[in-house]
């Protein structure tokens, strides 16, 4: 199987998969999500859909039992979309690349000492005379 075929189909479960989640899921612990990549098994049965969810750590552990409890339902929203010879099976896991960006972040601006200057006090921006 070309990789090439693996990333245009991860691509449009990717898509099928974030707007049936933000349009058509109707399960109020499932809010706040985000599909940040699909990963496809080379035999394009399995495709392992990481996700980054707003909140607690126990509200996310809510809506991933959710997501993987509304499995089914998309698993038929990407039959009804996309032509493939087999529905992959989901497998939702949470995505850390996010919250690990955010706490990097967060030790930066308390390791790197505070800018002195304001950035709005207009010197670097180019100035404009209008001669009417």
């Amino acid at each position: 199987m070309s990789s090439r075929r693996l990333l245009k189909a991860a691509s449009a479960i990717r898509e099928v998969v974030s707007m049936a989640i933000l349009t058509e899921l109707r399960n109020p612990r499932v809010s706040g999500v985000t599909v940040t990549c699909v990963e496809m098994s080379p035999d394009m049965r399995q495709a392992k859909v990481h996700v980054s969810i707003m909140g607690s750590e126990k509200k996310q552990e809510e809506c991933i039992d959710a997501l993987q409890r509304s499995a089914g339902f998309l698993q038929a929203k990407i039959n009804d979309r996309i032509e493939t010879r087999y529905t992959p099976r989901l497998e939702f896991v949470m995505d850390k690349g996010v919250k690990h960006s955010i706490e990097v972040a967060r030790i930066l601006r308390d390791v790197l000492p505070p800018e002195d200057g304001n950035d709005d006090d207009g010197d670097d921006a180019p100035s404009e005379t209008h001669d009417d």
